[in-house]
């Protein structure tokens, strides 16, 4: 299987706070954050794999700063490592204000994904190349 570079499993996401995505202190929601993490990390994996994949654990969230009613997420997503049928996805979320034009940083984690065949057991994923 010929390895893919790392650069290809880039991800973007954004997403917009609303007032359904807040807990009672105008703060984006530590689940809802996680929800889209895991979806940002889902398609770095997949674009790496070329293949359905699923999130086998969650190594580590650190919340730095909360997200406003109103602000900007903005995700990255990238497989930093790739091992025989699982990769590392190394995540970084920001917050942006708008209004004040700011950017801050919210927080960071490591999903672990693995690679589905079509019969949703395990399957091989390509060397990353750095």
């Amino acid at each position: 299987m010929q390895g893919r570079p790392a650069i290809n499993s880039f991800t973007i996401m954004n997403e917009l706070v609303l007032p359904n995505d807040t807990n009672s202190f105008g703060n984006l929601m530590g689940g809802r954050l996680m929800y889209w993490m895991d979806i940002a990390a889902a398609l770095s994996a997949m674009k790496h794999s070329n293949t359905p994949c699923m999130t086998a654990s969650v190594d580590n969230i650190s919340f730095k700063n909360p997200i406003k009613l109103g602000n900007i997420v903005h995700i990255e997503a990238k497989v930093t490592r790739a091992f025989h049928t699982s990769m590392e996805i190394y995540l970084k979320v920001w917050g942006e204000d708008s209004l004040h034009q700011y950017q801050y940083e919210s927080n960071e984690a490591y999903f672990t994904f693995v690679a589905l065949d079509p019969n949703g057991k395990p399957r091989p994923v390509p060397v990353l190349i750095p």
